[in-house]
């Protein structure tokens, strides 16, 4: 059973986040291990099993970036351990700014520095705003569905190599 059959949700980028808790609460009432003490061994098992389930729900639905990467997978779109080629454009914006990088871990350059945070947030907020935009539109069938998934894959690996810069720069200044 996925997360989102647990908490009666359709497969979404964006789960109602009031369902996420109202059902989180739910269930975590329901399967509280306290309450099968006196239950089998194997009921309190089951119960444990369920609560554990439970939680972890909880943890990927109420945090988007942990959703996107949760519906990628379940659609099979991306594995964990995946070799994923990013576009060459994108490789070549990127190899400036790891070059920046390097020059700043010789030479910190305060200046230097907020320039190239400014650069990467605009860089995250086009990528975000791509992505707000095609996960919205997930939802609807289509003959389009794969071409958008492969887009939000695309994105996805996009924003995780930022992930790496941005804590990379929050190195500096320490």
């Amino acid at each position: 059973m996925n997360y989102f059959e647990l908490y009666g949700l359709p497969i979404t980028f964006h789960p109602d986040q009031n369902v996420v808790k109202q059902q989180f609460y739910a269930l975590s009432k329901k399967y509280h291990p306290d309450f099968y003490i006196k239950e089998s061994q194997e009921k309190q098992e089951e119960v444990l099993e369920r609560s554990t389930l439970n939680n972890k729900a909880f943890q990927v639905l109420k945090d988007p970036a942990r959703v996107l990467q949760y519906v990628l997978e379940l659609k099979g779109v991306i594995t964990e351990g995946e070799h994923y080629v990013l576009p060459q454009s994108f490789l070549m914006d990127m190899m400036e700014v790891n070059e920046t990088l390097m020059e700043l871990e010789f030479d910190e350059d305060q200046g230097k520095l907020d320039i190239l945070k400014k650069q990467i947030a605009q860089i995250e907020q086009a990528l975000n705003q791509e992505l707000e935009i095609l996960t919205k539109g997930f939802h609807y069938e289509g003959d389009n569905r794969e071409n958008i998934l492969k887009a939000i894959k695309d994105l996805y690996y996009r924003n995780k190599y930022l992930r790496r810069i941005t804590e990379s720069l929050a190195k500096f200044g320490k």
